[in-house]
């Protein structure tokens, strides 16, 4: 880690999507520094995929927390989408590990 990464402050938005009440992708949580650690580890816990988009971060953040996303960046998070559909998808696949 360089000096300049010791000193940015990690970001976070955790987007969500129920096509039967939803119209768009929602803002469900945001935070920097330890808020974002914490969606981040949540996540995790949870086996929800990550995707790092620094720029979309900076956009998003700008909405409200439960606010539907403004059609100008539908394209962008629907590439998020699809990448986390190609996570879960792939990780269905694995055989489950033994101990």
């Amino acid at each position: 880690m360089n000096e300049q990464e010791k000193f940015v402050r990690k970001s976070a938005i955790a987007l969500g999507y129920e096509s039967s009440k939803d119209q768009a992708p929602k803002i469900l949580a945001k935070g920097k520094g330890k808020v974002a650690e914490n969606i981040l580890e949540v996540a995790k816990e949870n086996g929800v995929a990550i995707q790092e988009d620094p720029s979309l971060v900076e956009l998003l953040g700008k909405l409200e927390i439960n606010q539907t996303i403004p059609e100008e960046l539908y394209q962008a998070v629907a590439e998020i989408f699809a990448f986390i559909y190609r996570v879960d998808k792939q990780a269905k696949k694995k055989p489950p590990i033994h101990s």
